[in-house]
């Protein structure tokens, strides 16, 4: 991706928030110095380790996950999952750690701060949710939403979107996101006292904005590119691991036969009995360790599958750049258009096929007094244009200024994350051959002993 040129005007300082609820001094005392100091660094120029004061002073943990039953809008039974959200200050005022809070969140709350950040926050990456319901599954895994298993990758999952939103230079001092982990009543409604849903773009209008767009910036078309391509290869990867992970669980459980058919054989056999029958448990052994190594399987899954979604929030990021060069250019023309509805008016030239043209025929020429009239309206409209023009573009360029920033910022966390999962997965599997050559080792040392 490339880097955007450097803007000389000054980068756009966030304003303060003040937080929102009343969290208890121990929680308060924790942020409060330390993000007065965050709030002065700028927008978002910083790497994450430098601006990540809310995990320098705060452990926010997902601790638990809790199967509930209640009722919905329409006032009918629905079962759902509760999350237990708990922050802690890595040192209280004096000395001693403190739990400081703690509430229960349903994941459509998750999507409901989400939603938020993506409305007020268009040229930030926002981090994805974890999927709300399984994909890439492979035949033993459960597809089931309410599955232990997934109900708990979930929850590491919506503890990762917390931890990364927390560690964000700017995304970090919201208020909303403060309220999300501080206050349990009434969130929803403070959400939705900012009035946000109304200013989320509608898709049609995306849409429409995607194919009418005349100049579109080079540098945001490719990068709308390599999120479709990197979304189609980690699909591939994953659809190739879950193949792998089937066929492996196969071959894994056939060794139990082994086992099986050693210990029918030490039974006929005096002097080789013991030996087949200490080989037959090495083969049992192998074959049952194939599901917890699945397991750490899924987690690195779950690691590509946040970039999976990842891929999304660059591509929004595209959506609104473009919706914005859209606006600007209609703005251009719509100013065009009234400039040269002047200059027709003083000059007294009409186009023959233009609106004004075919009104003259019908109606005859204006007065002078009409036509004086008619400048001096088009004059302030014109005026007016030419503000809200120079507003649009000054408007643009902080958000291509702000939005490659953060770009940069993703770039640089999204090669550390995969470097580091790959390294992992690569190392899980080395790890795993090398137990398969030592249960083959021990069978050896089995079949000697005879």
């Amino acid at each position: 991706m490339e880097q955007a040129p450097r803007d000389p005007e000054r980068q756009l300082q966030p304003a303060p928030l003040e937080p929102l609820g009343h969290p208890d001094a121990g929680l308060q005392a924790a942020v409060g110095e330390e993000a007065e100091g965050a709030r002065d660094e700028g927008s978002g120029e910083g790497t994450m380790t430098e601006n990540n004061f809310w995990l320098k002073k705060i452990e926010i943990s997902v601790s638990e996950a809790e199967k509930r039953t209640g009722r919905n809008a329409m006032n009918m039974q629905e079962t759902y999952t509760a999350y237990l959200i708990e922050t802690r200050s890595v040192e209280h005022t004096d000395g001693q750690s403190v739990l400081t809070d703690s509430l229960w969140r349903r994941y459509s709350e998750f999507e409901l701060l989400r939603n938020y950040l993506l409305v007020y926050y268009p040229h930030i990456v926002v981090p994805p949710l974890p999927e709300k319901r399984a994909e890439f599954v492979w035949h033993k895994l459960s597809a089931d939403n309410m599955d232990p298993d997934f109900v708990e990758r979930r929850r590491i999952g919506l503890e990762n979107f917390l931890l990364r939103v927390a560690s964000h230079p700017i995304l970090c001092r919201d208020k909303i996101f403060y309220s999300f982990l501080t206050q349990e009543g009434n969130w929803k409604e403070t959400v939705n006292e900012t009035g946000f849903q109304l200013k989320a773009d509608s898709r049609l209008k995306a849409l429409n904005a995607t194919f009418r767009v005349k100049n579109p910036d080079k540098r945001f078309t490719e990068l709308k590119h390599y999120s479709d391509e990197l979304q189609s290869v980690i699909s591939h990867l994953l659809r190739v691991r879950a193949r792998v992970a089937d066929r492996l669980y196969g071959v894994y459980k056939v060794h139990g036969n082994y086992g099986r058919v050693f210990s029918e054989w030490s039974a006929i056999e005096k002097e080789m009995g013991d030996g087949l029958q200490s080989a037959g448990h090495h083969m049992d052994v192998y074959a049952s360790s194939i599901d917890d190594i699945l397991e750490d399987e899924e987690h690195y899954a779950d690691q590509l599958k946040e970039y999976l979604f990842y891929a999304e929030a660059l591509r929004a990021v595209c959506r609104k750049h473009e919706l914005m060069q859209y606006d600007l250019e209609m703005a251009a023309q719509d100013l065009a258009s009234k400039k040269q509805q002047c200059e027709e008016l003083a000059t007294g030239t009409v186009r023959t096929f233009s609106l004004k043209g075919m009104t003259t025929k019908l109606f005859g020429q204006e007065t002078p007094e009409q036509r004086e009239a008619r400048i001096k309206v088009l004059e302030e409209q014109i005026n007016e244009g030419e503000q809200q023009l120079k507003s649009k573009n000054l408007e643009g360029r902080e958000f291509v200024k702000n939005a490659w920033a953060d770009i940069e910022r993703f770039k640089e966390q999204k090669n550390h994350d995969l470097k580091e999962a790959l390294i992992s997965y690569a190392v899980m599997q080395i790890s795993m051959c090398k137990k398969g050559i030592q249960v083959w080792t021990n069978a050896k040392e089995c079949f000697s002993k005879m």
